[in-house]
Formats: structure tokens, sequence, C-alpha cells
């Protein structure tokens, strides 16, 4: 495996998924499974349009191709049954401190019938596994706000401690969501867990 960027050939297994490539089957389903305004209520509120959706799956493909991190499809093993998507990505976002821009976070999105059952948690561990391994980085961020109780409680299980000395406010997201909450994780508090 090349060091030096992400693999897209790379499916990932663990006990109860496999996080593989997304396909452009993938699209409809993230449609009609991910953009409900339950599973958008702390991705910047509500269910975005088909194209606005298009355009981000898009973006997804386009950084498999080019070997940058990305974000798999989440399929139980037991079923075959697509849930969500989790994977790593580059921060990009125009308000983050410098600290964390260009960085690799982690993130996840699973249909909302699949919340506490412990999969965006194994899904998360596997990303944030492969992202180590791929890439000479140092740390892996992840982001959210003290509103979203789920995934601050999950960025903990993972290891990920906060950093409240970066948190910023993002004017793409309301204010009750505001301000966005830095999570860390280095290398080597990963390779001790």
């Amino acid at each position: 495996m090349r060091r030096d960027c992400w693999v897209p050939e790379v499916t990932l297994e663990t006990e109860r998924l496999l996080l593989r490539p997304p396909v452009d089957s993938d699209l409809e389903w993230q449609i009609e499974w991910l953009n409900t305004p339950t599973v958008m209520r702390y991705l910047g509120g509500a269910p975005r349009t088909r194209d606005n959706v298009a355009k981000g799956f898009e973006r997804n493909i386009v950084a498999w191709s080019a070997g940058e991190p990305a974000y798999w499809t989440v399929i139980l093993r037991e079923s075959g049954e697509p849930i969500g998507k989790c994977g790593l990505s580059r921060i990009e976002v125009e308000a983050a401190p410098p600290e964390i821009s260009g960085g690799i976070e982690v993130g996840w999105s699973l249909a909302e019938r699949f919340w506490g059952k412990g999969l965006a948690t194994e899904a998360a561990r596997s990303a944030i596994g492969q992202g180590f391994g791929a890439w000479p980085i140092s740390a892996i961020w992840g982001q959210t706000s003290d509103s979203n109780f789920a995934s601050t409680r999950l960025m903990a299980r993972l290891g990920l401690r906060r950093r409240a000395d970066l948190d910023y406010y993002d004017p793409a997201y309301p204010p009750a969501d505001n301000p966005t909450t830095i999570h860390r994780i280095g290398r080597e508090e990963w390779a001790k867990a």
C-alpha cells in the first residue's frame, strides 16, 4: 500500500460492517435515507436539494479517484444493505482556524433507523485506523457542536479529545449549533487505544 495517498480499492471490514468505496447507485439511497430532516439536523439543517446532494456525492467520487481522503459507503454485512457513509475528508471550511484548515477529519452519517446501535462508532474506528495507516499524518480531527450530544459522545468513545481553544463560529450553521467544537486524536494516542 502506498503511504502517501488514499487507496481507492480499499474495502474495510468490521464485525458487522463493510465499508466500500461508493458507486453511482449509492446516490439514490443517500438522497432517500441520508437527506432527511432528522439526519440533516446537525449537518446544516434542512435537507438539501437533489442537485446539492449529487454535487457532494460527485466530490466524494472525485476525491476517491484523486487519492484524497473520502467517505466509504457503509454496508451491513449480514444483509448487504447500505446504511450510511463514513470516512475522512480534508477540512476546507473557510471559517476554520489555521491550525486545522487542510487537516483530515473523520465524519459519519447513518440512516436514522440504524442510530443507537454502535454502528457509527464501529465504522469511524475503522476509518480512523485506515487514515493513520494510509498517511504519515500526526492527527485526525472531529468537528461537531455542543448541541449534537450523540456525535460529541461518539468522538469521546473514539478517543478524540476536545480542543476548546480551536472552537470557532461557522456562519453556515444556525446559532444553536455554534460554535463548532473541535476534537483531536493524535497518532500516538490512537496507537495506545
